[in-house]
């Protein structure tokens, strides 16, 4: 008995030897969500109606593919979670004492890593720090810094172990974050450049953590954006996708552009990178299917697709689960606020003065008492329709979780400020048959389409002067400011109070440095007065007081010479929205 269980054990041992040392192939599948915007639910609580795609539509994908892969499918978030839906500002900022919305959704369908995104950073301290605790996967930001400690505020990188292969998953956030928030928000931080963080980090998940599949998670576009003196990028993936071997796939995001490629880095590798843009429709699939011999890789295949999952069944079960916070939420944004007696809508605010444009400016005029106020259409087309005005309308009125800012400036800087801001809206036209607005055509979808060249929400006008955009003259000496709106001189050397949200306050667009000529470091200086709660807020708190209000424009400013003007803005407005 005893020589039978000797042999039996050296067979045994043999077969162990024998598959050790023979090939096996192991497959493994990555799911990325990006850019979420808070669609983790099929209704859209602004419009309140069914939205298409969202994350109860992507768990069903992920459910289905986890019956053949099991624990070989990785489930990865690359940021902006905590920001774009009433839910997401119930759960931030009223619903306070709960675990955060998102963090519920990430822990329910079982994320393996996730990100932190720019507008996650806008929440402030006290929400996205509750949040990062709350999630139970990795939370990764390689070049997020503490400033006191040097050492990254959240994991440089994760590694998850399948099968014997070591996966190592580098997130990153992008750096231009001062650009855009005060430095109150993400106070006690610091943003290092992404091309020399994701050098430092590859070569420490390679040589100390010995990792066989590099990821990279980055919050951050595939190139262009904002670009400081200092060297740093708003958007890096490509850069680093070119200059930085090593990285086997790059999931990105923060552009919400749509984005499969392969690009070649400076070691002669193809690295693939992956975009799915936003408000999960889409998510990006990848597979890796790699042969193993000895304990070696020596073959490695990568692909990877952008998938619609629009078509995808609602996991009932996921929407059943969350079912107490949705009615919570829906009760919160069905909260009347005032009526208003006429519809607005954004479409207006591209060929003069808008009622839903110039509503925001008298809003923030009345609350600031500035002389002077800018705004632009935070988003591309919404309205606001007559008729009672509820919590989930104010969040198509104002988008974003923006605070109120006064700053300083000289007529100058103001006139410098709008110069900027026209160059990127308008074309210069050299006939009346030219386009109004500085149009391209693009492709989505295999559609063509005619879109705005630059971002719509950098289409800042003024209210509180009067003044003309002159389309024939050449950037730079477009506007001609004829008065303050109350009838009384405009002067470029005296200093006037201007009121605008706190993106454009502290240098995003870029409209205040490159525009009116002030310096990154001279804003702090300039800036007057800091409203503590968002401008939705102060709005809401107004509009109630009103109970029935009239939107109009003010009638402020034009485009001129009107003969060509005219005629031109209705034939752009055919083109962009087909009326």
């Amino acid at each position: 008995m005893k020589k039978f269980l000797i042999i039996g054990m050296s067979l045994l041992c043999a077969s162990v030897i024998k598959a050790d040392s023979s090939e096996k192939t192991i497959n493994l599948r990555i799911i990325e969500t990006s850019d979420v915007h808070g669609c983790f639910f099929p209704y859209d609580f602004i419009e309140r109606k069914p939205l298409e795609g969202t994350l109860a539509r992507v768990n069903t994908y992920v459910n289905r593919l986890r019956k053949d892969y099991g624990d070989r499918l990785l489930l990865l978030d690359n940021g902006d979670i905590l920001q774009g839906q009433p839910l997401n500002y119930w759960s931030n900022f009223v619903n306070t004492n709960e675990e955060n919305i998102a963090a519920s959704v990430v822990n329910y369908m079982r994320y393996d890593a996730q990100t932190i995104g720019n507008h996650d950073i806008e929440t402030g301290h006290q929400v996205y720090d509750k949040w990062i605790k709350e999630v139970r996967c990795p939370m990764l930001g390689a070049n997020i810094i503490q400033t006191e400690t040097g050492k990254s505020y959240v994991e440089p990188y994760t590694i998850i172990e399948r099968e014997g292969v070591k996966i190592a998953i580098i997130g990153m956030l992008t750096p231009a974050i001062p650009c855009w928030l005060h430095e109150s928000i993400w106070e006690g931080l610091t943003f290092q450049e992404m091309v020399s963080s994701a050098r430092k980090w590859i070569k420490y998940v390679k040589d100390i953590e010995h990792a066989d599949i590099v990821l990279g998670l980055f919050h951050s576009g595939k190139d262009g954006g904002i670009m400081l003196d200092n060297g740093i990028e708003e958007n890096a993936t490509a850069r680093i996708a070119r200059e930085v071997p090593g990285f086997d796939i790059i999931f990105y995001g923060h552009d919400h552009t749509r984005n499969k490629e392969w690009i070649v880095n400076s070691a002669g590798e193809k690295v693939l990178i992956l975009d799915p843009a936003n408000r999960s429709t889409h998510i990006s699939d990848a597979s890796i299917k790699l042969t193993i011999k000895d304990g070696k890789i020596i073959h490695k295949s990568i692909n990877g697709e952008l998938v619609n999952i629009c078509q995808e069944k609602i996991d009932e079960d996921m929407i059943n689960h969350f079912q107490k916070q949705i009615e919570s939420v829906k009760q919160f944004a069905d909260r009347r606020i005032c009526r208003f007696d006429y519809t607005i809508t954004t479409r207006d605010s591209y060929f003069g003065n808008s009622a839903f444009t110039d509503f925001i400016h008298n809003m923030m005029l009345k609350i600031s008492k500035a002389d002077i106020s800018f705004n632009a259409p935070l988003s591309f087309d919404s309205s606001i329709k007559a008729g009672d005005i509820t919590v989930a309308d104010m969040f198509n009125l104002y988008k974003y979780e923006n605070k109120l800012y006064v700053l300083k400036m000289t007529g100058k800087e103001i006139k410098d400020y709008l110069e900027e801001s026209y160059a990127r809206w308008v074309n210069t036209m050299q006939n009346a048959n030219d386009h109004l607005l500085l149009l391209q055509e693009t492709k989505t979808d295999g559609q063509q389409h005619m879109r705005f060249k630059n971002f719509s929400f950098n289409f800042d006008s003024a209210s509180g002067i009067d003044y003309e955009v002159d389309v024939t003259k050449p950037d730079g000496q477009k506007i001609r400011i004829l008065c303050l709106s109350n009838g009384e001189p405009f002067y470029e050397n005296k200093t006037y109070k201007v009121a605008m949200n706190s993106y454009r306050g502290n240098g995003g667009g870029e409209l205040i440095t490159k525009g009116a000529g002030i310096a990154t470091d001279k804003i702090e200086e300039r800036i007057i007065h800091k409203y503590p709660l968002d401008l939705r807020h102060y709005m809401m708190e107004e509009m109630q007081q009103m109970e029935h209000i009239k939107p109009r424009p003010n009638n402020n400013w034009k485009f001129v010479p009107e003969a060509w003007t005219i005629p031109a803005a209705q034939r752009d407005r055919q083109l962009l929205f087909g009326e």
